[in-house]
């Protein structure tokens, strides 16, 4: 039993078959526990949080009626998963959730054996889990194998192409639609949850069986009454129920359903279960449920900082400057004021880009196109080619999607598209799915592509504020999760010169040549190394591509030693810029890289990873200090 007495039947409760003798009145209490833990734990802790309270009930129906893990569940993101790793062994885990050497976010296959398939980013699950089935087919299994989509990651055309292919194999495979969006009126439920329990009934689909069979018996006239039932039925269906698009992808459907209800979940799940091809079950659900701040602001409490478990509100650390996110936002509509031609885009994370700063004074400028970043860049490359000028803000590492489109659609084009990358660089607490650590290597590959990332805050406002103005083709900025600096905000904007550097701080013994959140850095590894009586020159390079090459023949001529320093992966970044120019130049200086590793990098705070991995100010002091010294410098650090 937990502490006082909470959580009755969850204190029982450590794995799946724990659930699966108890009955329906003690599956209810059950989620009522779940509910109430994961509000007491996210609430110390933070995490993502509104998707779990809304899937609870649906999450205790699949572990009761399915065998898993033999049986095998894909779950979109991870967002709504909490419960299901209350459930699977990992309850006292989870006040650890997202925190160094913790559990993750996320779905992850090698933390659990109930964890199938990992993805930190939505409209994964169809197509993983159709693989799944389709491989269990090729070796004569006899496992369910169930995907649980979002409303929200039915917006990724992914989803759609995973249905479609789904309904040309015919795998058997069950989809549970997780609908916490759409609005259904009370007499709809009546008519549908009663056609929905009649349609998925063992005996009305043997019966529907064998009149099938019958028919088919009757020539001519069998043909004539097949298609009259066929009519009938979908007729019936299309009245009262928005299932007809899935019918048409190859899906028999069933719902919608109360996703609230454990008991009619666990009753459409054992129905269900057993019925042959793809089968998808429409729940309705509402994100927070259960805790009404989360149900009153579904946004706010995706994910959250820890909260007041009462009021749902922040819990405030003092001070603070304004994020990069929130600059970003509140320049561009300093900018859009004077310039109405400018459109902001964004891919269903208005909050988490800064977006929604601008929806409010400009709603006519703003598109959001939902979590659909391949649509997003092709819809501005549209847009491009009619004179205006669209900002796209994505997180660095969803924009990865969508490289195809930025290649083909914007590149080769030499359109005017700006790309606006955030959390670009470590980002925390989300981990390696959401590190946005490729984006300098994937972007400086693309002829005409012009790549720039920020020291600080003002820098942020005049790189957006160049980007705007630029004509020369695509162009992107980077810059980082969290706070400013706290420096000082110049009320207009300055143009940058593409390509150009920025000297900040002269020296004799090496050169520091650092891009974005590495030039602070830098200048504090400076003040370390000047007490080792190193003297550092250091250059804000600003600009990935095109890099500054008057700049470079300057500082090859100057110094014998010379470090580059990126928050990005080590390869194919700013630093293999810098060599591949040095070696067409056939300069011999010595070059040290200094960036992340050639690996995927687990979650934790910002601070413990770049500690962790050495790229903080005394572990950049360090390595420059061992290259100085001729020693040799490993570029990749144990995690």
């Amino acid at each position: 039993m937990e502490e006082n007495g909470k959580y009755e039947i969850l204190s029982k409760i450590n794995y799946p078959e724990d659930i699966r003798n108890l009955e329906i009145p003690e599956l209810k209490i059950l989620c009522s526990d779940i509910r109430e833990y994961l509000i007491d734990t996210i609430s110390e802790i933070g995490g993502h949080f509104g998707g779990g309270l809304g899937a609870v009930e649906l999450t205790v129906a699949v572990h009761k009626v399915f065998n898993t893990p033999y049986d095998l569940v894909v779950w979109d993101t991870g967002h709504q998963a909490y419960p299901h790793k209350i459930l699977t062994g990992r309850k006292e885990a989870l006040k650890k959730i997202r925190q160094l050497h913790g559990i993750s976010g996320f779905l992850k296959r090698d933390e659990s054996e109930y964890d199938t398939f990992g993805a930190g980013h939505a409209s994964t699950s169809i197509s993983a889990a159709l693989g799944m089935a389709v491989a269990r087919d090729l070796k004569q299994e006899k496992r369910k194998v169930i995907a649980i989509i979002g409303d929200g990651a039915m917006t990724g055309g992914m989803a759609y192409e995973a249905m479609n292919n789904s309904g040309i194999i015919k795998s058997d495979l069950i989809v549970v639609l997780n609908d916490n969006n759409m609005s259904i009126a009370p007499n709809v439920w009546q008519i549908s949850n009663y056609f929905t329990e009649m349609i998925a009934h063992p005996d009305y689909n043997k019966f529907k069986g064998q009149i099938w069979d019958l028919t088919g018996k009757l020539d001519q006239f069998g043909d004539r009454l097949r298609k009259i039932a066929v009519r009938l039925e979908n007729g019936i269906k299309a009245i009262v129920t928005p299932g007809m698009l899935f019918e048409a992808l190859g899906f028999r459907y069933f719902g919608p359903v109360n996703g609230h209800n454990v008991h009619q979940l666990v009753k459409i799940f054992e129905q269900v279960k057993d019925l042959k091809g793809p089968i998808l079950v429409h729940a309705i659900t509402q994100k927070g449920k259960g805790y009404k701040p989360a149900e009153s602001d579904e946004q706010k409490l995706h994910a959250s900082t820890p909260f007041d478990k009462v009021t749902g509100k922040a819990i405030k650390k003092g001070g603070g400057n304004p994020s990069f996110t929130s600059i970003f936002g509140n320049a561009l509509v300093e900018i859009v004021k004077d310039n109405p031609n400018v459109i902001g885009i964004t891919g269903a994370m208005p909050d988490g880009t800064g977006m929604d700063i601008f929806q409010k004074h400009f709603p006519q400028n703003y598109f959001d196109v939902g979590i659909a970043e391949e649509h997003a860049v092709t819809f501005a490359a549209g847009l491009a080619t009619q004179n205006v000028i669209p900002v796209i803000a994505i997180y660095s590492t969803f924009l990865q999607r969508a490289i195809d489109q930025i290649i083909h659609d914007v590149g080769i084009q030499k359109l005017h598209v700006v790309f606006a990358m955030d959390r670009a660089g470590l980002v925390g607490a989300d981990g390696p799915t959401h590190h946005g650590v490729f984006d300098l290597t994937y972007l400086r590959m693309i002829p005409g592509m012009v790549v720039m990332a920020p020291k600080d805050e003002s820098e942020l406002r005049d790189m957006l504020y160049t980007a705007i103005k630029y004509k020369g083709g695509p162009i992107a900025l980077r810059y980082p999760r969290g706070s400013g600096y706290g420096v000082p905000l110049k009320e207009n904007f300055d143009l940058i010169e593409i390509g150009k550097s920025e000297d900040i701080k002269e020296g004799k013994d090496v050169a520091l040549l650092a891009v974005g959140v590495m030039v602070n850095y830098s200048v504090k590894a400076s003040e370390i190394l000047e007490g080792e009586g190193i003297s550092c020159n250091i250059v804000n390079m600003r600009f990935v591509k095109p890099l500054d090459e008057n700049k470079l023949d300057e500082i090859a001529k100057k110094f014998s030693k010379i470090i580059t320093l990126e928050e990005n992966s080590i390869v194919g970044g700013f630093g293999s810029g810098v060599l591949e120019y040095f070696n067409g130049k056939s300069y011999k200086n010595d070059i040290l890289r200094i960036g992340l590793p050639d690996y995927f990098i687990e979650h934790g705070t910002q601070a413990e990873l770049h500690k962790i991995l050495g790229i903080d100010p005394e572990g950049i002091a360090e390595r420059v200090k061992t290259f100085c010294r001729n020693k040799q410098v490993s570029q990749e650090v144990a995690f």
